[in-house]
């Protein structure tokens, strides 16, 4: 490997506590955001996280908190709205935030939380209700990886993807600067 992108801080964090990257090269490339979202064709009564306490709905989505950075911002946010202990049985954690995608897209639960760029790429199968704010900015940070055998050509990688044309291609995909 010799270039290292995260959806998170956190697990760039531990890659760089493990001596996995050159710190000197770590740079947040884009933003994101973090969305609830509904089966495309659902009547379930969803506009805003507090509405999923409704009984109605009886399964939210989102990525396994331990593991996907996804469910770690959803996590936060349901924590600071006040709302993580009272949806604690309706939750159910997928192993990625595509699973996540899909289980809502099929219809397998009412609504679900997921990258505001996932959701974008299945448009057609699920709908945005609501855009997250109460957690930390979703930032993507970037780096070479110490074991790379080619530094310079990695750091190359890593300055398009900063620079203005690799900024542009990531905006196509939904992507925000960071």
């Amino acid at each position: 490997m010799d270039v290292f992108a995260s959806a998170d801080q956190k697990t760039m964090n531990h890659a760089q506590e493990k001596r996995l990257i050159f710190p000197e090269t770590r740079k947040n490339f884009v933003s994101n955001g973090l969305v609830l979202i509904l089966p495309v064709g659902s009547k379930t009564p969803v506009q805003g996280s507090r509405d999923l306490l409704a009984k109605e709905v009886t399964r939210v989505s989102l990525g396994n908190p331990e593991t996907v950075p996804a469910g770690r911002y959803a996590r936060e946010a349901l924590e600071n709205e006040g709302l993580w202990e009272k949806l604690g049985s309706k939750l159910i954690p997928g192993d990625h935030v595509r699973q996540v995608l899909d289980y809502v897209a099929r219809g397998e639960v009412d609504a679900g939380f997921v990258f505001a760029t996932d959701a974008a790429q299945a448009k057609d199968k699920v709908r945005v209700v609501a855009l997250l704010q109460q957690h930390q900015p979703i930032l993507y940070p970037i780096a070479v990886a110490a074991a790379t055998g080619k530094k310079d050509l990695a750091q190359r990688v890593v300055d398009f993807v900063l620079n203005r044309e690799g900024q542009e291609i990531l905006s196509r995909y939904g992507f925000g600067k960071p």
